[in-house]
């Protein structure tokens, strides 16, 4: 046994392994990946494993991509990379060279970045998961690297291949490494496959989703490189057997070799000593009594002996063995030696063939004859055992849902097989199917509820809903491991619903549970601050205890210094009891105060109708119409006319008129309505015509508001045209040509025109830049010019003074008073 490598990037650890695997074949198999070629999807693995766990995002030129794929820069410049923008798989975002060629990237590959938040997803990865799957990859296909200093990063071990098909040897090896255990050996592919072509073929084939030939090519590439070995094992008699598929690195990694001829230097190789398994075992027989059924999964035989997965009749991968079914001693009277007949049916009992019909002639073997409580004796005409038909009546009167009922005065417990119909608890409660059919219904109900009520708290604790079911069937199997299977619970229920289904927080955070946070199935902070701060108390207590008693032995240093512990935990607990009232005061406060705030808020709500009541009494401003709630809608239309028409003149002002001079302002301003008002009349004279004669006469508000909205549509089209008119003038003004001048020889100047200035590029883009900077000068002079007419020049009228009240109070003492007034006022 050569010893491990500590540290060794292909020394997986069976968790790891899994789940870096399902993320692999996960981003392999995403639906914008089909039908793409190898080297595209090899692009979107390396991306996952350089992407950062906190943004996301990958930045990587498009060479170092090319090398990490064994391919060409122009290659996967032109191929890979638009292969994954038409994807979706990857976002790419180019930052463009010299020429237009893709050379930075910044990518993101978007299923595993949403994925991140998901409990339980296959592509939620943790920060060292990335970590490792990128250490996996160097030492696969790391192209190497020489430093500054003079260092050299040595190349993996598909680093040089570079080339025709090099991106499918990297992709086959690296899920070839994934797939191996320990020993270096791949779990090959079940079922029929080409013989001509080999079973270790069709498992590269199927890895790499090809076909079995250029599985075949593949899988010789990696040979002649002596990066995957096809074993032949020696049988008994010296003749060789069927092949193993081995990865040699990585059984080097955990410290094992792999021989030639088969045998590996390891303490569970076992010598083969049959020729082919398959072929002595017969069906109903196994090939040795401590051989194990194989099943599909992790639990794997990795027996020396067995050449191969689907060789051993006892150790088929991909349909269930025929075995022969087991029936308890209690069910069968305790009988050996019975057998199913050429039917294969259920055993009888021992007796069932002696099975009789009763008769006065079997009256003479005595009442309590176990034989003849039936009535039959040997010989006599067979029927069916009495407990048979019991058994029967049961099974065919069970009732709906998998219930078993009493029948024929035989006692039975009720139990239910399935587990629930809601797809949430069967998820939840997998890992523990056995124990559940062991479960009576009131006991199944009470569970039921338990995993109910456990999902509704972990989704109000931030947990997703679809990863709700995953994380307790984790919490499940975790418990299910501490006690040591399902076959030491002896008490289903209770460890159920006592442990299995509890939550055990290490700390005061609600969302810990074994010092793992729910929300995001990390390890729990406030746990390790917990830890820091009993470690820190404890060290500074044997200090103080030191100090205090120095020569003190260390039996009675060590439990004076549990008590000084204790102590202090008894405090920290009286304070923790005295926090959490403060806490339920002071949340009982805020209650009150919420409540206070909304009654205020109902209070405002209530005084605003009120209010807005009111105000929908009061008569228009403008034409008095009542209940129009201060502004008719006729009226409010007008205003809005009125002020539209005014922004008109404004901005015909702008060009067309000296700032300086309000006549002339006036003068363009009352040019401007008289068009407007002209514009206005003929608005309202279509409206007029095409509505029916005598139509509007039955409602004169209503037409006066339809006359108002037609006159504020036709100002509404008209500013747009006399803003555009505006920029068009104030584009022609000196300001607007020089700013156009200087941005055009600016724009010619570039670096990249410097070549040739007067060429068609740089003219027509020069041309754009002009003209952007004409327009920017025109709405600048618009905006200004503007701001001067809305301030200096059209500067509303002056109020008048305000009288003081000095003056005005002897003439309101003058004026007589109302008759019902006066005579209330005391003589």
């Amino acid at each position: 046994m050569v010893s491990a490598v500590p540290g060794h990037p292909l020394a997986l650890g069976h968790q790891t392994r899994v789940r870096l695997r399902a993320a692999v074949h996960v981003l392999l198999d995403l639906d914008g990946l089909d039908g793409a070629v190898d080297a595209v999807r090899l692009a979107v693995v390396v991306l996952a494993s350089r992407t950062p766990s906190e943004t996301g995002v990958v930045e990587i030129r498009t060479p170092e991509l090319g090398r990490w794929l064994g391919l060409s820069a122009s290659y996967t410049a032109s191929v890979v990379v638009p292969a994954l923008r038409r994807s979706g798989v990857v976002s790419v975002d180019v930052a463009s060279g010299d020429f237009g060629q893709d050379i930075g990237l910044e990518c993101r590959v978007l299923p595993l970045w949403a994925a991140q938040n998901v409990v339980g997803h296959p592509l939620a990865l943790a920060k060292k998961e990335y970590a490792t799957l990128l250490r996996l990859l160097e030492a696969v296909m790391a192209p190497g690297w020489a430093h500054r200093d003079g260092r050299v990063t040595p190349a993996g071990l598909l680093g040089t291949r570079t080339g025709r098909g090099a991106a499918t040897d990297r992709l086959a090896l690296l899920l070839l490494v994934l797939e191996a255990r320990e020993t270096g050996r791949v779990r090959q592919c079940g079922g029929t496959v080409d013989t001509k072509r080999g079973r270790a073929a069709a498992t590269v084939a199927r890895l790499l989703k090809c076909t079995v030939s250029a599985g075949e090519r593949v899988l010789e590439r990696l040979e002649d490189l002596e990066l995957v070995l096809r074993v032949r094992l020696r049988t008994g008699s010296g003749m060789r057997n069927r092949s193993r598929l081995m990865v040699p690195a990585v059984a080097a990694a955990h410290g094992r070799t792999v021989a030639v001829d088969g045998q590996e230097d390891c303490a569970e190789a076992l010598k083969a000593e049959s020729s082919d398994p398959d072929v002595a075992a017969m069906p109903g027989e196994s090939t040795g009594s401590g051989t194990e059924l194989q099943v599909i999964g992790e639990l794997v035989a990795d027996g020396a002996d067995v050449a191969e997965p689907d060789v051993a009749a006892s150790l088929h991968a991909d349909h269930p063995h025929l075995l022969a079914q087991v029936v308890d001693l209690s069910l069968s009277g305790g009988f050996s030696g019975e057998g199913r007949g050429g039917e294969r049916r259920r055993p009888e009992r021992a007796c069932a063939g002696e099975g009789q019909a009763s008769d006065a002639r079997g009256s003479a073997a005595g009442p309590g004859s176990r034989v003849t409580e039936g009535g039959p004796l040997r010989g006599e005409k067979p029927k069916e055992f009495p407990v048979n038909e019991r058994v029967d009546q049961r099974a065919a009167g069970g009732g709906a849902n998998g219930w078993l009922k009493a029948v024929g005065g035989v006692k039975t417990q009720q139990q239910r097989v399935a587990l629930p119909d809601d797809l949430r608890l069967r998820v939840a409660l997998g890992p523990v199917s056995w124990l559940w059919q062991r479960l009576s219904r009131w006991q199944q109900d009470q569970v039921e509820a338990a995993v109910k009520a456990e999902l509704a708290q972990l989704t109000g604790l931030g947990v997703l809903v679809e990863g709700a079911p995953r994380l307790l069937a984790d919490r499940l199997t975790d418990r299910l491991a501490e006690t040591g299977g399902e076959a030491l619970v002896s008490k289903p229920f209770g460890w159920l619903i006592g442990r299995g289904l509890a939550r055990r927080p290490s700390c005061t955070d609600p969302r810990c549970d074994d010092g793992i946070r729910l929300d995001t199935s990390t390890d729990c902070q406030n746990c390790g601050n917990v830890i820091h701060s009993r470690r820190a108390q404890r060290a500074q207590f044997a200090a103080q205890i030191d100090r205090e008693f120095p020569s003190l032995a260390d039996d009675k240093r060590r439990q004076l210094l549990e008590n000084r512990m204790r102590e202090q935990a008894a405090i920290e607990a009286a304070d923790f009891v005295w926090r959490r009232e403060q806490a339920r005061a002071e949340k009982s406060r805020r209650d009150a105060g919420c409540a206070a705030a909304r009654e205020q808020a109902e209070h405002e709500r209530r005084a605003a109708a009120a209010v807005d009541a009111a105000r929908q009494t009061l008569a228009c401003e403008d034409c008095g119409r009542q209940q129009a709630g201060g502004l008719c809608e006729a009226c409010g239309y007008g205003r809005r006319t009125e002020c539209l028409m005014a922004e008109a003149s404004l901005i015909a002002a702008t060009w067309a008129a000296d700032l300086d001079d309000h006549d002339d302002v006036a003068a363009v301003e009352a040019s401007v309505r008289t068009a407007l008002a002209a514009d206005v009349e003929r608005a309202r004279r279509e409206f007029l015509e095409l509505v029916e004669p005598g139509e509007l006469d039955g409602d004169p508000v209503a037409t006066a508001s339809a006359l108002a909205f037609s006159a504020l549509q036709a100002m509404e089209q008209a500013v747009p045209e006399f803003r555009s008119r505006a920029l068009r003038r104030l584009g022609q003004t000196e300001e607007a040509e020089d700013e156009a001048r200087r941005a055009y020889r600016t724009e010619q100047g570039r670096r990249w025109f410097q070549h040739n200035p007067r060429g068609a590029d740089a003219v027509a883009a020069a041309t754009r830049a002009a003209e952007a900077a004409r327009e920017r000068t025109a709405r600048h002079l618009l905006g200004a010019r503007l701001k001067q007419l809305r301030t200096t020049v059209l500067v509303p009228a002056e109020k008048p003074a305000a009288v003081p009240w000095a003056v005005r109070l002897p003439e309101l003492a003058a004026r007589p008073l109302d008759c019902d007034t006066a005579g209330t006022l005391p003589v």
